[in-house]
Parts: C-alpha cells; sequence; structure tokens
C-alpha cells in the first residue's frame, strides 16, 4: 500500500508541474500501473464562440483576452514590422522596404478598426496551430461578419493558402480577384 500511495503522490506532482508549466488545453496526464490507472486532462479551456480581441498585432494577427495569438487562416498582410520576412517580400515584390511596412501599416489599420475590442467566435480548420503555436482560425463577428474575408475584400490582404487549411480558399480567390479588378485598399 505504501508503494501505491508514492506512486500516487509522484503522479500528483507531475499535474502540479505541468499545470505551473501553462500546458494547452488539449494537454493531459496519464499513469497506468497493475495498482491504478489514472487520466487527469488539465489546462484551461475557452469558449471560442464568445470571445474578446484585445488587440491587434498586425493586419493578420489577433490577441485575445486569453492572451493567445491568432493567425489568421488563408490570408497574408504586408509585413509592418521588421523581420526576415520583411526583407524576403521586398527582394520578391521588388518594392522598397519602406513601402512595404506603410501598406502593412495600412492593413494593420483595417483590420484594427474591423476586430480589436470586439466579441467573436472562431472556426478552426484541420490545424488548430501554427509551428510558432498561434491558433489558426476563422474569425467573425458577433453581426456575421467573417473577418477574414471582409479583410480581402476591402483589398487590405492577399492569399497564403496551406492545405490543409482550405476550407474558404474559392471564396477568399474571389474577394481577392474583385478588390484588385475593383481597386480596393491597398490596391488603389
Amino acid at each position: 500500500m505504501n508503494n501505491l500511495l508514492r506512486r500516487i503522490s509522484a503522479f500528483a506532482a507531475l499535474v502540479m508541474l505541468f499545470n505551473l508549466a501553462g500546458c494547452n488545453e488539449d494537454a493531459q496526464i496519464a499513469y497506468d500501473s497493475k495498482d491504478a490507472k489514472f487520466v487527469m486532462p488539465f489546462g484551461k479551456s475557452y469558449d471560442y464562440a464568445d470571445i474578446l480581441v484585445t488587440r491587434a498585432v498586425d493586419g493578420d494577427t489577433l490577441v485575445l483576452e486569453t492572451g493567445e495569438k491568432v493567425r489568421l487562416i488563408g490570408i497574408d498582410t504586408p509585413e509592418m514590422h521588421v523581420s526576415k520576412k520583411l526583407y524576403r517580400d521586398a527582394q520578391r515584390s521588388k518594392q522598397d522596404v519602406a513601402a512595404i511596412q506603410k501598406l502593412g501599416e495600412r492593413s494593420f489599420k483595417f483590420t484594427k478598426n474591423l476586430v480589436e475590442g470586439k466579441r467573436v467566435s472562431l472556426e478552426f480548420d484541420v490545424n488548430k496551430y501554427d509551428k510558432y503555436d498561434r491558433l489558426l482560425a476563422y474569425v467573425f463577428l458577433k453581426d456575421g461578419t467573417f473577418v477574414n474575408a471582409k479583410i480581402v475584400e476591402e483589398g487590405y490582404a492577399s492569399l497564403m493558402t496551406y492545405p490543409p487549411n482550405v476550407k474558404y480558399a474559392d471564396l477568399f480567390s474571389k474577394l481577392y480577384r474583385q478588390a484588385r479588378q475593383n481597386q480596393r485598399g491597398l490596391w488603389k
């Protein structure tokens, strides 16, 4: 019996350590032996159907009230912060870095005005996280406005599709063509 109590105590200590480390909401600890079996989920679970956007980081990345970052699926806005991507985009497009940053500022302001301080719902596709541990989501305002689509429709984003997250790729493509043809947003 003493051996079992030591194992349970060790298991409880592990659970506390993992909770202090702040693991994601899908995490769990399992203990399985001939004496006992436990599975204990831990971490916080949030209601992504009604959550506050506290700020826009840039034109395609948001921060939620939970502190989590959300990368908007299917769209890409110009960089406004100095980064490797900014310099890659400048080389690829043959545009000046400062010009790209100004476009990034315009996209950021549009996104900020659209979502900052508002409650939204998130819809996930196949992959829920990217390699930077940001949530990947389609975002909807409470009035039904599809944020990802609205940014493209108004001409403040181009397309960035990474399979398997392609649920709305056809819609985004159509809106992108229309925005460019009608010279909206960044295409003026």
